[in-house]
């Protein structure tokens, strides 16, 4: 979630009620201060030539709350927003936006920790869901699971290739008794009936075979290795 206020504009001159602190020469805000504006947002913390510069707080009219680091009047550095529905950041920021290294807490009570890149969970990263306590460890693009993944569950894990949130190609699934079902995610399209103009596509998981524990490369087909004598469907069952 991302929240726009006046934090983000370049000059609140024009929409400063009150003014506290220090000035420079030229009148500009230069120091420490408080600012209060006009639609009941609060600042306080250090400006440099009128412009929001170095530490401070930033209340919003909403109960939102950015405490941290500015840039030329932009959340730039290290820095905590709390969001108005309860969630909460926690990391860096690049001119406004979630960049570099940070922690997301999800109103739901989920967790994810990793790298963002233009506010989106972008690189390496896992994400908890606190009702199932499954959590996914690997490679984010533009705020998707994409690529090198583990799902990892109470029992057992997937590991292999995600593309746009889903599983798809080789992977292989681990589970807790010892063994290992290798196989691959397939995408299955479902086309429905005459009148209707969309289709609607569905993963198949197709198991190959089935070993103890074996390291795993990213898609790797291992099917030359040491085969168990138990078939797939067994392992399955396992």
């Amino acid at each position: 979630m991302s929240y726009v206020g006046s934090d983000e504009l370049d000059d609140d001159s024009s929409i400063l009620r009150q003014y506290e602190g220090d000035r420079n020469e030229a009148g500009e805000r230069h120091g420490v201060g408080k600012a209060v504006l006009r639609n009941g947002d609060i600042y306080q913390g250090r400006y440099e030539y009128g412009s929001r510069h170095g530490q401070g707080t930033y209340r919003f009219e909403n109960g939102a709350r950015y405490v941290g680091d500015y840039y030329q009047n932009k959340k730039h550095g290290q820095g905590t927003f709390q969001y108005p529905d309860g969630s909460q950041y926690e990391g860096s920021w690049v001119e406004d936006l979630r960049q570099g290294h940070g922690v997301y807490t999800y109103p739901n009570g989920d967790m994810y920790h990793g790298e963002w890149l233009l506010h989106m969970r972008h690189g390496q990263g896992i994400y908890h869901h606190s009702e199932t306590g499954s959590m996914y460890k690997g490679s984010w693009a533009n705020g998707k699971m994409e690529s090198a993944g583990e799902y990892i569950h109470s029992n057992h894990r997937y590991k292999g290739n995600f593309v746009n949130n889903s599983p798809r190609g080789l992977g292989k699934y681990v589970f807790d008794t010892g063994c290992e079902q290798h196989g691959e995610y397939h995408q299955a399209e479902q086309v429905g009936a005459e009148d209707e103009l969309a289709s609607t596509a569905t993963l198949n998981w197709i198991p190959k075979y089935v070993t103890g524990l074996t390291l795993w490369t990213p898609g790797k087909d291992t099917s030359g290795g040491e085969k168990e004598s138990a078939s797939a469907e067994e392992g399955a069952e396992n």
